[in-house]
Parts: C-alpha cells; structure tokens; sequence
C-alpha cells in the first residue's frame, strides 16, 4: 500500500516516512525539483501527502493538476498555514483533509486510515466488499477493520472475499476450491487448509481487537464468524 509523500524538506519528510513504514505502509518520496504529478501517474499511490508549502500556493495547483488528470485517491495536506484561508484553499483544490501542524502522528494514520476505508467503500462494488465494519478491497489487496488493516496475497484476497461473500455460513472445501483452483492441474483440496491457514494467521490482528474470525464448522467446510472470537467463547 504505497503512500506518495511530497516534501521540500528532506529530513522532515524522511521522518514522515519512517513513521508510515512502522504502520506497514510503502513510501514513495517525492522532493524539490521533481514531478509529483508524473510520479502519481505512473505510481498510482493509495494516498497523496502534501508535508510542504511551496511559493505562490504551487503545491494548490498540483493538487489540481493530479485531480484532472484522474487520481482519485485520499489527498491531505500537512501543512504550517493555518488560517481558514489556507485550509479552503486546499480543499477547493481537491484535497480530502487539510491537517495543521503541529499535530499527533496517531492522529495522523487514523485520519489517513480513515480516509482509505472511505475511499475503499465508494469504489465500484465489484472490486469491494463490504460486511459490518469489515472492508476488503480486492484491487488493493487491503482488509480493513477498524483502525487495523491488513495485506493480502492475491489467493488470500479472493479466498477472503467468498467467506464475506457467505458471512455466517459454512462454505465446504470442495467450494471454495472449486471456486479458486477448479480446472487447474496439480493441486488437491489440501490447498484450501494451505491458503486458510495463511489468511488466518494475518487475520489475527483484526480478531485481537474484536473483529469477526474464521472458523472451521465440523463436517461443513469454513465461516467467517462475524460475531467475534470473544462473542463465540462466552
């Protein structure tokens, strides 16, 4: 999940960077003299963060010039203006948040987070699911529930999205692999226990704050168990 940072000022962007791998994300940065609007083209990040002020309000216009030229995803500006001028600006020009510093780093990836789940959502339906509170976005490969989110492999993604699809059911083995491997050559149905036990292992961190978990219902196949693991044990 790359994030394009665009900063003139290399330590402070640098640091800013650093912050966002701890969170699991990929970073692309983007300093003075390059083309933050050509970068975003052939990078298609998930979110655009503008931690600079350049002269003559020049980092307004390339927010445009990124929105006409069909980037959609989050932009926020992290920014020392701070009068409601600046901030009218910013969103006038088609960014999705406008952040003063100096502010809270938490504070910053859950707005961030917050705005990647928002953006998930409103992509069309075929490249999303949506059960509860639990998001899957399958261009990106992402589940989000929360404040948490998590990255898929490919198999892991679509196996996901058939327990969402079927939330609170049983869904056999022989489906799911009919469904995922049907008509290839040189797998077995042991490939489902393979590939459930790698999305359960990821999926732990969305069970561990309250989130649905995947079980194995005996003689019926797998569910996806929206209740919650605590809900289940009580």
């Amino acid at each position: 999940m790359n994030v394009l940072i665009i900063e003139n000022d290399f330590v402070a962007g640098g640091e800013l960077a650093e912050g966002l791998k701890a969170e699991g994300f990929d970073v692309t940065f983007v300093g003075e003299g390059e083309d933050p609007v050509e970068t975003a083209r052939a990078l298609n990040p998930c979110a655009v963060l503008f931690d600079t002020a350049f002269p003559d309000n020049h980092d307004f216009e390339m927010c445009r010039a990124m929105r006409r030229s069909g980037r959609t995803a989050p932009i926020l500006f992290l920014s020392q203006r701070h009068e409601a001028t600046d901030r009218a600006c910013g969103l006038n020009a088609g960014a999705d948040d406008y952040i003063a510093r100096p502010f809270q780093f938490d504070e910053l990836i859950e707005r961030l987070r917050a705005h990647l789940i928002h953006h998930s959502i409103s992509a069309d339906s075929s490249e999303r699911r949506k059960v509860g509170q639990l998001v899957l976005d399958l261009r990106t490969r992402q589940a989000f529930y929360g404040g948490v989110h998590i990255r898929l492999t490919q198999r892991e993604a679509e196996l996901l999205s058939i327990l969402m699809d079927n939330a609170n059911q049983a869904v056999g083995r022989g489906e799911i692999y009919d469904q995922l491997w049907g008509g290839q050559g040189g797998t077995s149905l042991n490939v489902v226990d393979v590939y459930l036990g790698y999305l359960r292992t990821k999926f732990t961190e969305i069970t561990r704050v309250g989130g649905p978990f995947i079980s194995t219902v005996r003689g019926r196949g797998f569910m996806l168990d929206m209740a919650g693991y605590k809900s289940a044990a009580r």
